[in-house]
């Protein structure tokens, strides 16, 4: 152990690379503004050649006002997925006497950034996200600075880090494929916001099963933008007020699924549509809902594993785990049930 310090890069060693002064090369690791865009590149380039760790949290670990945590920022922990993460995530470091500190960002790239600044600052070992940046090229920084990233749900984009996602296109496929089956031609899609990766994924994986079969006209039926209960019965209300409305619907995550049962429990139908959850909230199983999902307490131990592996050994090549999903099917779509049938919901 007294031999890996001994060895340790030295702040000192990364600005002589770089050709810089030690408190440039000190202000450009600490994500300070006004460091120019060439001499940042030369010092960012320098610390990960030499493999520098950036310890800006040691004085507070060394006084005990601070215990080893791992970040994990999410983007809206009214969704349970989040919650399922967190637990899975902390069972797993504590294992190794570390603890989980969480923040949200609301789905906001920029409160994001603030976020990741205060956590790499005073406390984070590492980040897992479920980012909402359409473009992680700034993260580089903050792995030069010598934090692991893991990104979550969401792949990283123009950055090189490890990951661990859902194949959403099969979940997308799973959905379509199975509504097919149970005689459904007008299905809608319920998505969330329109950018997010996932939301991509799981619509391309379902025109794949729906485009140019009997349900072609499938998109007339797509609403996206859906991202909480309001929203999302506010879609239903508009796709039941059609003149030919749809049979079945995919609910694209549990929020929404959540709006989709609320509305249409608020309606009285003499046709009630089948319905599908992407995602998988506990009580999806007591009301019966078919529904399509991976397990997220995978996706959380995969995630702190690939965080603290990092930490062990920052040369490792970068993973990129993409986990299965599957599809439950409840009486929300039982195959004895057509369209035109009640169902309870």
């Amino acid at each position: 152990m007294q031999e890996a310090r001994e060895q340790r890069v030295t702040l000192a060693q990364v600005a002589d690379r770089a050709g810089v002064s030690l408190k440039t090369a000190s202000r450009a690791l600490g994500g300070e503004q006004y460091v120019r865009e060439d001499t940042l590149s030369k010092v960012l380039a320098a610390a990960t050649a030499l493999g520098y760790q950036r310890n800006a949290a040691a004085s507070m670990l060394a006084s005990g006002q601070l215990a080893e945590s791992i970040g994990l920022i999410g983007g809206d922990f009214t969704n349970p997925f989040y919650s399922v993460l967190a637990q899975s995530m902390e069972n797993e470091i504590r294992r190794q006497g570390m603890h989980l500190t969480v923040a949200t960002s609301g789905e906001s790239g920029t409160r994001e950034r603030r976020i990741v600044d205060d956590l790499t600052s005073r406390q984070a070992k590492a980040l897992v996200v479920v980012s909402a940046m359409a473009d992680h090229a700034p993260y580089a920084r903050v792995q030069a600075r010598g934090v692991p990233i893991v990104f979550v749900d969401r792949p990283p984009v123009d950055l090189d880090a490890d990951s661990v996602v859902f194949d959403n296109r099969q979940g997308g496929r799973l959905a379509a494929r199975h509504l097919l089956d149970t005689g459904h031609t007008r299905i809608a899609f319920v998505g969330d916001y329109a950018w997010l990766p996932t939301y991509r994924e799981r619509l391309e994986g379902m025109a794949e099963v729906l485009d140019g079969g009997p349900s072609s006209s499938w998109r007339d039926l797509l609403r996206d933008d859906a991202h909480d209960v309001t929203s999302s019965r506010a879609r239903i209300r508009e796709l039941l007020a059609l003149p030919n409305p749809p049979t079945a619907i995919v609910a694209g995550n549990n929020r929404i699924l959540l709006g989709v049962l609320e509305e249409l429990s608020a309606m009285s139908m003499a046709d009630v549509p089948a319905v599908i959850g992407i995602d998988e909230p506990e009580w999806a199983r007591v009301m019966g809902i078919t529904t399509v999902a991976g397990d997220v307490e995978e996706v959380g131990r995969h995630a702190a594993r690939l965080a603290i592996a990092r930490l062990t050994d920052r040369t490792r090549p970068t993973e990129h785990v993409v986990l299965q999903m599957r599809l439950t099917p409840r009486r929300s779509t039982a195959s004895d049930e057509h369209p035109g049938h009640q169902r309870t919901v």
